[in-house]
């Protein structure tokens, strides 16, 4: 299984801003649980000195001493240091800083979570570090890929690749819970907030309502305020914001939560779910994994394009608006698009002016309607869009 993790092209490439005076440089890589970092360091860089603070040996060596990882670089002098799971130790960037400004040693710092570090007054390292996400595994990366094995299977690549993943999923729930919350201390109600990761799985793709997601797990709504922010802290949700620049109609304002993996989506709710065809689960999935793309696409080729989603009060909505409306798309899990799933983006583009006007959907064959708006199949979209054709 590790070799085919391997072997799997991963489209992310780290940039170095190296000191003019020394050539060090520090890039911070996160990345939810098992998205795969550990194994793309190893891969891209076999020969640099590797340091997990999943070692409680060596954790606990570190947290006693941080000066420790100083003394052992300018002794070595090993031209890149990776140092996994950064966070658990916020005192050794205190040392990273000073291995920067006076020795030629680069640094990729691995982690789940800036959280902690800035809990801890920790400043990233004033500026001195770039930064770079990793995603769970895009069409990009997988040759082939199966549609209704990755919305049930999801992207993180020991559950894609596996055949069974729901014993992986469940245990990577449980895993999360003990790491990072019980761990971290980010919250004492344990109870509460494992019945608040259950409702998460089943509103996730869904308007944010505090209220009622309060309701259900027994505590106050700043309470899942805060549960949400654990999340997005350590990036196993997102907040998609709502277009706000209203011009005639009444526009919706409350975002919507996602969480970061369509498989992990899939299995957090009390019961096992399938992304069946035709099912609203289905294209739930379907909807979350196109927009994982754009995301994975925006964050790889550093751009800096602004994801929402339009939606009047009276209920046409238009799943994803790129930037200042340069691109809007529907996305229609079934394998026909009809007149009425054309409704929501003719009604935008009577409100203003739109670049492109997309559908994706499961459709054979790519089409564009007398009016401009195109009709493609999924894989065609994918294709385009990681060529460079749409954004």
């Amino acid at each position: 299984m590790d070799d085919e993790f391997t072997m799997i092209p991963r489209k992310l490439e780290l940039s170095f801003s190296p000191n003019p005076r020394t050539g060090a440089a520090a890039v911070f890589l996160w990345g939810a649980r098992q998205t795969g970092k550990t194994t793309l360091m190893k891969a891209r860089f076999p020969g640099a000195l590797y340091l997990d603070l999943l070692d409680a040996d060596l954790a606990a060596e570190l947290a006693v001493r941080p000066m420790l990882l100083r003394e052992r670089i300018v002794s070595s002098r090993p031209r890149l240091v990776i140092i996994d799971e950064v966070q658990k130790i916020p005192a050794l960037l205190e040392q990273v800083h000073w291995l920067l400004e006076n020795t030629g040693t680069r640094f990729v710092l691995c982690g789940s979570s800036a959280r902690k570090l800035r809990r801890g007054g920790v400043n990233l390292l004033g500026g001195r570090a770039t930064e770079a996400r990793l995603f769970p595994l895009t069409s990009a990366e997988i040759p082939q890929l199966d549609l209704e094995r990755y919305l049930n299977h999801g992207g993180l690549p020991a559950l894609y690749l596996s055949e069974d993943p729901r014993p992986l999923l469940r245990s990577y729930v449980n895993t999360y819970l003990k790491q990072e919350i019980i761990d971290e201390s980010l919250t004492r109600n344990i109870p509460a907030f494992s019945r608040f990761l259950q409702v998460v799985g089943l509103t996730h793709a869904r308007q944010l309502n505090y209220a009622n997601v309060a309701r259900e797990c027994g505590v106050s709504a700043g309470t899942v305020r805060g549960y949400y922010q654990i999340l997005e802290d350590t990036l196993i949700g997102f907040q998609l914001q709502p277009w706000r620049r209203r011009v005639r109609r009444r526009l919706v304002e409350t975002a919507k939560f996602y969480l970061f993996d369509v498989g992990v989506a899939l299995h957090l709710g009390p019961e096992d779910h399938q992304a069946v065809p035709g099912s609203d689960v289905f294209e739930r999935a379907f909807e979350q994994f196109i927009i994982n793309e754009i995301r994975a696409y925006l964050e790889y080729h550093r751009q800096q394009r602004q994801l929402s989603y339009w939606r009047t009060h009276s209920g046409h909505e238009v799943d994803i608006v790129c930037g200042d409306m340069e691109l809007a798309i529907e996305c229609k899990s079934a394998t026909r698009v009809g007149h009425a799933d054309l409704r929501a983006l003719r009604v935008l583009r009577e409100e203003r002016p739109v670049g492109r006007s997309l559908v994706v959907s499961r459709t054979a064959q790519a089409r564009t309607t007398e009016d401009g708006i195109e009709i493609l199949p999924w894989r065609e979209f994918c294709r385009r869009l990681w060529s460079g054709d749409l954004l």
